[in-house]
């Protein structure tokens, strides 16, 4: 075959036989955060799959790097990564509310005027399954990424009896007092948002129900809540 004038050929880079090891390992460490949840230490990742800790530092660094992982609040411990979350999108089927539960959606955004937003959490996943269209949340790739920073994040890690640091006490906190997690003002000056658990018969947080908007409203919640409320209580049912 003929090469174009200028053009260089380039050999492919020849795949050594050490790499499809590291792949492994590497792949090995994403399997070890889901199992052993947000917050685990590379120390216990380590322990876990019977890796070197100096091979564990480096791969758990290399997939922070390409957001594969994130550090916790408390940058004690690991959770998945945007990246993950948006591999786990695409092989996973779209999760559609049922004609019931968007009934009970649509009538919360009709009385409360924001955004009113459902999530499920999957494998330790916040899978979004409807988000308001008048008032869309403002950026699902950094809620994956960043779950702290977002009150449908911080109620699943409020979960994890192992989670800690000031954000997630904090968080903790909110969910005796009023029942949900809050974000006030940390992202937008003039906004916030708030999750309330959907849990299933067990008792077992399975989903969210979200509203975002005005910060006042956040900061004092109790007529928010009174209205979601009896919502995330009609969709518990519908949903798991």
């Amino acid at each position: 075959m003929m090469r174009e004038p200028g053009v260089r050929e380039t050999a492919a880079p020849a795949l050594s036989a050490r790499q499809p090891g590291a792949v492994h390992s590497a792949l090995s460490v994403l399997e070890a955060v889901a199992h052993l949840g947000a917050g685990v230490s590379a120390q216990r990742i380590s322990a876990e799959l019977g890796l070197p800790r100096a091979t564990t530092y480096r791969l758990v660094n290399l997939l922070v790097e390409d957001e594969y992982l994130v550090r916790t609040p408390d940058l004690a411990g690991f959770a998945l990564g945007a990246k993950v979350a948006q591999l786990a999108a695409v092989a996973s089927p779209p999760v559609r509310l049922s004609s019931a539960a968007r009934s009970v959606v649509d009538d919360a955004r009709r009385v409360l005027r924001g955004g009113v937003h459902v999530a499920l959490y999957v494998d330790r996943r916040i899978v979004v399954v409807d988000s308001d269209p008048d008032f869309p949340l403002s950026d699902e790739a950094r809620l994956a990424r960043e779950p702290e920073r977002f009150a449908l994040g911080r109620l699943l890690l409020v979960e994890d009896p192992a989670a800690t640091g000031e954000v997630i006490e904090a968080a903790r906190a909110d969910l005796a007092r009023w029942g949900a997690t809050r974000q006030s003002g940390e992202i937008t000056a003039t906004t916030g948002c708030l999750a309330l658990p959907i849990r299933d018969g067990a008792g077992v947080l399975a989903g969210a129900l979200a509203f975002s908007g005005a910060r006042h409203r956040v900061d004092e919640p109790d007529g928010v809540l009174a209205q979601l409320r009896p919502a995330a209580d009609a969709l518990a049912p519908l949903m798991v």
